[in-house]
């Protein structure tokens, strides 16, 4: 399965929206387009993962170090949209701890 990723940017808002799989094939597209955008100083980053279909370690490597960046640059970090199984991903490995993650997407009903 292929990952396409859509960068929307605002003055005050970079929303990346993802649709497909992450995983060890797909990881270094997320990365090569992501982390360059995290630099930015004071950046409001969101992911929107509502059609992310499966994620393994390598795409949590690759979150863990824009969450990094963007900390490192005075940035907020947010994830949206994360499926049930997504979230226990976050929850075991102790990152929904860390990272802002909001299981539902802002004004959208469940």
């Amino acid at each position: 399965m292929n990952l396409s990723i859509n960068v929307n940017e605002t003055d005050i808002l970079l929303k990346i929206t993802l649709n497909g799989e992450i995983d060890a094939y797909t990881a270094p597209k997320l990365r090569e387009t992501i982390i360059p955008l995290s630099v930015k100083n004071g950046i409001n980053m969101v992911v929107d993962m509502s059609n992310v279909t499966y994620m393994d370690s390598t795409g949590l490597g690759v979150f863990v170090g824009v969450f990094k960046s963007v900390k490192a640059n005075d940035g907020e970090f947010k994830m949206i949209g994360l499926s049930g199984r997504l979230k226990r991903l976050f929850d075991i490995t102790g990152l929904a701890e860390i990272i802002d993650i909001n299981s539902q997407i802002e004004g959208e009903r469940k």
